[in-house]
């Protein structure tokens, strides 16, 4: 099989050497913040943008990129660039990671670390778009998570991190029902936050609705969503939203960055609209497709599972 390439540390290495440290801070104490980027024919989207939250969230958590901005993103083209040689027919995605760096006196909170070299790591995999099939054709099907999202006071939702146990429970608890069924998080107030990696939206009396922003990673795509009705005359309201919104929206939505936008058909087993039709959503859609040359709805329907090699 040829291998992808990844980058860590400061070099370009083959994907099976992409490892940290058992004593690296990211795994003994989960200290990491990411970011995902994903390509349309093999440019990457708005990579500035998810550079710069990736930055912001670092900061926030007390953690150190080794790069500046330029050299991060000069960094994913080369490795969408390589990776493409090997699977010039995919598109791709890209994750970003820094932890503290590896504490070899670990020792709980017994000790501290003292200075601290970060590990910063970038790595590509081919999407795996046919995988959302069902998404597009038949909708999302949803339920909310028994487990509320975490509270900004406690990590802030503004940038992606890694401390997400609640979301890895919350998700497995909802798929014990239904393996089909995608958790979706709300707040201490009973209000719609997120699921483990998308944003929510509705669409109801001529208006798309968001949760607002205090209570949710505002997400690249849901920006995208935001400036896409905004450019065809559709209101963009935030406020909060529970599940009594969503069950009664004409139509609700999934966005995230793999796979752009989908539209929810059951909420906690309640049919969104009619359950088959979406208007609004292939509009919206379309619209996406226009701005990254490419028939979205096409890439993912009649996409084949990935031949690797």
């Amino acid at each position: 099989m040829s291998e992808l390439i990844a980058y860590l540390n400061g070099e370009y290495v083959p994907v099976s050497q992409c490892k940290i440290s058992v004593m690296d801070i990211g795994i003994t104490n989960g200290a990491s913040v990411t970011d995902f980027v994903r390509t349309f024919n093999h440019k990457a989207f708005r990579l500035e943008e998810h550079v710069d939250r990736f930055f912001k969230a670092a900061k926030n958590a007390y953690l150190t990129i080794p790069h500046t901005q330029e050299e991060v993103c000069e960094i994913s083209n080369q490795l969408f660039e390589r990776n493409a040689e090997i699977y010039p027919e995919c598109e791709f995605g890209m994750c970003f990671y820094v932890t503290p760096g590896v504490n070899w006196t670990y020792a709980g909170s017994a000790m501290k670390a003292g200075p601290l070299e970060p590990t910063y790591a970038q790595h590509v995999f081919p999407l795996p778009l046919n995988a959302w099939k069902k998404y597009y054709t038949e909708g999302v099907h949803m339920a909310t998570a028994p487990i509320p999202h975490l509270p900004a006071q406690m990590v802030s939702p503004k940038g992606k991190n890694r401390n997400r146990l609640h979301m890895w429970v919350g998700d497995h608890i909802v798929a014990s029902m239904d393996p089909d069924i995608y958790a979706v998080y709300m707040d201490q107030f009973g209000n719609i936050c997120e699921t483990g990696g998308s944003n929510i939206v509705i669409y109801r009396d001529g208006a798309v609705v968001s949760p607002r922003a205090r209570n949710i990673l505002w997400g690249i795509s849901l920006q995208t969503v935001k400036e896409i009705v905004t450019e065809m005359g559709i209101p963009f309201i935030e406020e909060d939203i529970m599940i009594y919104d969503v069950v009664n929206a004409d139509e609700a939505w999934v966005t995230t960055s793999p796979y752009c936008l989908a539209p929810i058909s059951r909420f906690n087993g309640q049919i969104i609209g009619d359950g088959k039709n979406y208007p609004m959503f292939r509009k919206v859609l379309e619209a996406w497709g226009k701005r990254v040359g490419k028939d979205l709805w096409k890439e993912i329907t009649e996409a084949e599972p990935i031949q690797y090699r």
